[in-house]
């Protein structure tokens, strides 16, 4: 797995803790398995999808009653991820602070990475 020794791969802001936890409760899932897939205008997308139970080889990270499993394939470009939640007048959903991220598209639902993340 990609990390550092005692620093967690994403942090998760309380307002997203709830929000998970709330959901996970909601319908019994595991958690929320988060990850990235080639697509959109800018390259790359997130991915999340409820779980019911953990593999192995992911990254678990737990804050305050939520539950998140990074996807193997995705832990370098994940690492150091603020995951949040949001309310506006006109939505809401969990917005990823990703370092990682050199581009966005308009819509914010398509990212890109710096390259040398890939190589490594």
């Amino acid at each position: 797995m990609f990390g550092i020794p005692g620093k967690q791969a994403v942090t998760i802001t309380p307002k997203a803790a709830h929000q998970i936890a709330r959901l996970m409760g909601s319908a019994g899932h595991a958690g929320l398995r988060i990850g990235v897939k080639k697509g959109g205008c800018a390259g790359m997308e997130y991915t999340m999808e409820y779980v019911e139970a953990t593999d192995p080889n992911d990254e678990v990270v737990e804050f305050d009653g939520a539950r998140v499993m990074i996807a193997p394939m995705a832990q370098m470009f994940l690492f150091g991820t603020e995951i949040d939640y949001e309310t506006s007048l006109l939505e809401s959903g969990f917005k990823f602070r990703n370092p990682n991220v050199t581009e966005s598209c308009g819509c914010g639902e398509s990212i890109k990475f710096d390259e040398t993340l890939g190589a490594k």
